[in-house]
């Protein structure tokens, strides 16, 4: 399901969603592509929050986690590159 409002902290907010990502180096722009397009998603098993698979513009798979504030708005976790699951 893509969604149309995706919540980001600021970018210099060092326990922000946006360093969290970029610590795994994952940018914005592809956590927002994965979530735009989504080809599978599952539960964290660590934290229980729904994550999403997909493939960045680049062809990087990667899983994002993530909190849906509303129906159509998610407020990202963290992302990182995963290996392709078998389906």
């Amino acid at each position: 399901m893509p969604y149309h409002t995706i919540v980001w902290d600021l970018n210099d907010d060092p326990d922000g969603n946006v360093r969290h990502c970029a610590e795994h180096g994952v940018t914005m722009g592809e956590v927002e592509q994965v979530l735009q397009r989504a080809s599978d998603a599952d539960l964290s098993r660590s934290s229980g929050r729904p994550v999403v698979f997909g493939d960045t513009n680049t062809g990087r798979h990667l899983m994002v986690v993530y909190e849906t504030i509303e129906a159509d708005t998610v407020y990202p976790i963290t992302a990182y590159e995963v290996p392709r699951r078998l389906q």
